[in-house]
């Protein structure tokens, strides 16, 4: 089996240390517990590190996006740089390492099926995919099977929550519990996409068309961007 790991949140949790050398040291434990946790639930014969994605093309759609974004620590941007070098990590030019993993893991399903590769990250946001998904938050370290109407669900819910982690606010005062409410008894994406737009209509009324493409295209993760995807330094 193959995992693939959204190494962003490692890198940015190990990048608050003193010198580049302390912050590498603590990004390859933090790695290595992920890796031996992951171990307890599966063999792994392949890993594949993903992250430092550059020129996100989403800024392009709303210039607030993650614009609440505070101050990067010091060595973030060297530490990135470093994994790159020694993992020959995957990175995305005009994408995010969301849609770099996105698009590594359909390859991987497309190729063999959707058994045949884990998502490794501490993001919900792959959840919008009917997936083997490994929770690597500290607190949690869980492997879980998403299903295809649970994952169609998942992101119907950003849909209306929106991502305060991306400065994404949409159907402002509606949260999960109100998402899942509206969501209850659907059957198929298109279910939900009827449930969905008409909240936001009710909110927005001739501004709805717009702003739900334009949440859309900010939440749907790519699983095409092969041609943005480079590997190394």
């Amino acid at each position: 089996m193959k995992a693939i790991i959204d190494a962003d949140s490692l890198i940015y949790a190990s990048s608050f240390k003193d010198t580049l050398e302390e912050c590498y040291e603590t990004f390859t434990k933090s790695l290595d517990s992920v890796k031996e946790d992951l171990n307890e639930y599966c063999e792994v014969d392949e890993y594949l590190l993903c992250n430092g994605s550059k020129n996100n093309f989403r800024i392009a759609l709303n210039s607030q996006y993650k614009a609440n974004r505070g101050e990067k620590p010091k060595f973030l941007y060297a530490l990135h740089e470093l994994v790159k070098k020694n993992y020959n990590s995957y990175w995305g030019d005009g994408v995010e390492t969301d849609d770099v993993v996105a698009t590594l893991w359909k390859n991987e399903v497309d190729k063999y099926d959707d058994d045949s590769v884990i998502i490794v990250a501490n993001d919900k946001d792959y959840k919008q995919f009917s997936c083997w998904y490994f929770d690597m938050y500290y607190k949690r370290r869980t492997l879980d099977k998403i299903e295809p109407l649970e994952a169609i669900k998942n992101f119907y819910t950003q849909m209306v929550v929106g991502d305060t982690a991306d400065n994404i606010k949409v159907c402002l005062g509606y949260g999960k519990v109100a998402a899942r409410k509206m969501l209850f008894g659907v059957k198929s994406e298109l279910d939900c996409i009827k449930r969905v737009y008409s909240l936001y209509i009710e909110l927005y009324g001739n501004d709805a068309k717009r702003l739900f493409k334009e949440t859309y295209n900010l939440l749907k993760l790519r699983t095409d961007a092969n041609s943005e995807i480079r590997i190394g330094i």
